[in-house]
């Protein structure tokens, strides 16, 4: 039976278009989509259990997955199958988990999984654009508890001119890259990377993208009206006591104030609230906690929240007694790490962050191998949050999600602002040793300082700083919180971290969990963000003005030299053995890649102090060496022979030529040793290419004076000394020209 498929397209302008199709693949899923663009399709499936778990969140599990297969290619390695989800894909889980999670209802805990595959690729189309539109679209044709459709767009600049959903060439052109998740009625999450673009212009980019979200939504809602929207199911929700959570409230509200507008620190503050809430609880019978179960927490923590949140509101006052736009305090160190290549310390408040830098070869950059993308890294940064760096002890299972994506948001902070013609490989690892406020600005602000420190030349010091809101739809009121807590990131509206330079941003990563807020908040919010970032920006330079001049003495010097291709063979030697043994003597690390445009090898040397590097250097100028015909050069004798001696350029140690008895003086010459011995010095005079012995020639004698009266030895008669030379030559048969007084071979006899 061939089933009925049901499809919606939208356009994208300049003849591309997205169609998003259901109804033939995965129908045993609780919704299923194929969404198109180009070649390029995305098989999503969602699947929710209709058993609640007694959990107090929801078990949502985003899984995406690029297939090898659909680029036509076999995954890299031993194992031929796909296997842990690379850094790439991990980043796109996050991206669609953001905007999805906080639309279920809080209450909802059945396990759910959203599993999005690339079937197919196409090189125009960035698939990761189009998986949050493809999650939304599948959830809606599902009986999920879920708010409102959401769709995610990735927005580009080229020329001046904004782009949805721009390909790789265009981003490579492009001086933003964001995406943007949003409701049609509210912006949700954006994250993105920028050339120093204005707060305004940032805005802008929303508001662009925002409305592409608009029609992508739209679809969504036929696609799901002509499936037929299915009935939302039906879930045993949360228990509601209005009495008892106005009791609590009445209870833990006044107190909770007057500890937050104490303005104490982290763990003071946290055992003082926890004595509150311990009192409350004191005051119910155990028959009535055993009723009330967990509610008895819910409407603390309420009350708790909605205490703090007065409080800054009504007085402009936070959890540690700063003012809205304060920061924590700062100090800061470089050079702490005596053996690495650059390091540095930054603390603010209870944030802690210590950045290392290591310096090395392209042989040494992070290689991306997925189906949608092949390429290198130059500059990459790892970011570790170990359990201590909160005061947990939890058991550690490899890098998280979490570590993953606030070390990828560090890095896009950055590396615009490493130098095009920055000879090394970085490589920047954070260790999260406090934490209490984004540790990933923290992570930036010592980012900037060990690079620096290691004596990369950044263009200029880059600083971040995390951002919070607090606002009443009711009364209008709204508090722009900056260089947010913790436990502020927990109970305010909107939590946005921005990087940047004094001239610009850098990248971003927002979340909003508001409605409907407006872009004149979000720009007020943004300048308030920059007047923070500036005033981290100063500490950093107050602690490393600008970057080290040289790398330290036990970092390594990277230089590089271009060659032509034809020389690179005698450069690397046979198997291997010319490049081995000058990294083995001069104790450096060579590294050869081919330049594809200019066709040209590039040479990296990468040594600790300039001896083995300049050797290394000597010894490709010689491989390079080229005398030129007519020109006199200074040579070495380095080998004595019977018909005269090779010598050396002293130029281009290692190039070698003999310098025939002939040519090493006007008189006649009978032993070599009578003119020039083992280890003298001297001038000779390059001819090129000897046309009779084919071998280059060179002569000590041309540059001497003819002694007076002499006369030069006629030429010889090739007829007469029979053909090439007095030896004699062969005729084309290999038979022995040459006339002897040999007798003929007699016959031989026949028995």
């Amino acid at each position: 039976m061939i089933p009925k498929v049901f499809r919606e397209v939208i356009d994208l302008g300049d003849g591309r278009e997205i169609s998003i199709e259901t109804g033939k693949l995965a129908k045993q899923a609780h919704g299923s989509v194929v969404v198109q663009s180009g070649k390029c399709m995305l098989l999503c499936t969602v699947v929710s259990n209709y058993e609640q778990k007694d959990l107090g969140f929801l078990p949502l599990t985003v899984d995406y997955r690029e297939k090898f297969a659909a680029a036509g290619r076999y995954p890299g390695g031993f194992f031929k199958r796909e296997a842990r989800p690379s850094d790439g894909e991990v980043l796109t889980m996050r991206l669609v988990d953001r905007v999805l999670r906080p639309l279920f209802p809080k209450d909802y805990t059945a396990e759910t999984q959203v599993m999005i595959q690339l079937m197919s690729h196409d090189d125009d189309v960035m698939p990761d654009a189009m998986a949050g539109l493809a999650a939304s679209a599948a959830i809606q044709l599902s009986d999920f508890p879920f708010e409102c459709a959401i769709s995610e767009a990735r927005v580009g600049r080229v020329n001046g001119e904004f782009v949805i959903n721009p390909t790789r060439a265009q981003l490579a052109e492009s001086d933003l890259d964001m995406m943007i998740g949003a409701s049609a009625d509210s912006v949700m999450m954006v994250e993105g990377e920028m050339d120093e673009i204005s707060e305004e212009e940032m805005a802008d980019a929303i508001k662009f993208a925002h409305e592409a979200i608009k029609v992508q939504c739209a679809a969504q809602l036929r696609l799901a009206e002509a499936f037929g929207k299915k009935e939302v199911r039906e879930y045993e929700a949360d228990r509601e006591e209005a009495d008892l959570a106005k009791k609590i409230h009445d209870m833990a509200y006044d107190k909770v104030y007057a500890i937050a507008k104490a303005g104490s620190a982290k763990h003071e503050r946290s055992a003082a609230f926890k004595e509150i809430k311990e009192d409350i609880k004191a005051t119910f019978s155990e028959e009535e906690m055993e009723d009330y179960g967990g509610l008895v927490s819910d409407y603390y923590r309420k009350a708790e929240k909605a205490a703090i949140r007065d409080l800054t509101l009504n007085e402009g006052l936070r959890l540690d007694g700063r003012k809205t736009d304060e920061i924590r305090p700062i100090w800061c160190e470089v050079d702490y790490l005596p053996s690495t290549h650059g390091s540095s310390i930054f603390t603010r408040g209870e944030t802690q962050a210590l950045a290392t830098v290591t310096l090395g070869t392209s042989r040494d950059a992070n290689k991306i191998d997925m189906p949608s993308h092949e390429g290198e890294e130059n500059f990459y940064l790892h970011y570790n949050f170990p359990p201590f760096c909160t005061g947990e002890a939890r058991p550690i299972r490899g890098t998280s999600r979490r570590e993953v994506g606030h070390g990828n948001l560090a890095q896009r902070g950055l590396k615009g602002m490493i130098p095009d013609d920055c000879p090394y490989t970085v490589r920047i690892v954070s260790e999260v040793l406090e934490s209490n406020g984004s540790s990933s600005m923290a992570t930036v602000c010592a980012g900037t300082m060990a690079l620096m420190d290691a004596g990369v030349q950044m263009t200029k010091p880059v600083s971040g700083i995390a951002m919070g809101l607090i606002s009443d739809a009711e009364s209008g009121k709204y508090a722009v919180l900056s260089d947010i807590l913790g436990d502020e990131d927990h109970l305010g509206d909107m939590d946005f971290k921005v990087t940047g330079t004094a001239d610009g941003i850098t990248a971003c990563q927002m979340d909003i969990k508001v409605k409907g807020l407006s872009y004149e908040i979000l720009v007020n919010a943004l300048q308030q963000a920059r007047a923070g970032r500036l005033h981290i920006l100063e500490k950093l330079t107050d602690t490393i003005a600008t970057p080290n001049a040289d790398v330290k003495d036990h970092a390594p010097t990277m230089v590089t030299r271009r060659v032509p291709n034809e020389f690179i063979g005698a450069l690397i030697g046979p198997g291997g053995k010319v490049i081995q043994e000058m990294q083995k003597e001069t104790e450096t690390t060579i590294v050869i890649n081919e330049d594809p445009v200019t066709e040209e090898g590039i040479v990296e040397i990468l040594g600790v102090g300039r001896e083995g590097i300049d050797a290394v250097m000597a010894k490709i100028d010689a491989i390079l060496f080229k005398p030129t015909v007519g020109s006199v050069y200074e040579v070495k004798v380095i080998k004595m022979l019977d018909f005269g001696a090779v010598v050396e350029y002293m130029d281009a140690p290692g190039n070698e030529v003999l310098l025939h008895v002939s040519e090493l003086a006007w008189e006649r010459t009978e032993n070599v040793s009578d003119v020039v011995n083992m280890g003298d010095v001297f001038d000779v005079k390059y001819f090129g290419q000897d046309p009779r012995t084919r071998k280059e020639k060179v002569s000590r004698k041309a540059i001497l004076p003819k002694p007076e009266g002499y006369v030069a030895r006629p030429p010889r008669d090739d007829k007469r000394s029979g053909g090439r030379d007095s030896r004699g030559s062969r005729d084309n048969r290999g038979r022995d020209n040459r006339r002897d007084d040999r007798k003929p071979r007699e016959d031989k006899k026949e028995d």
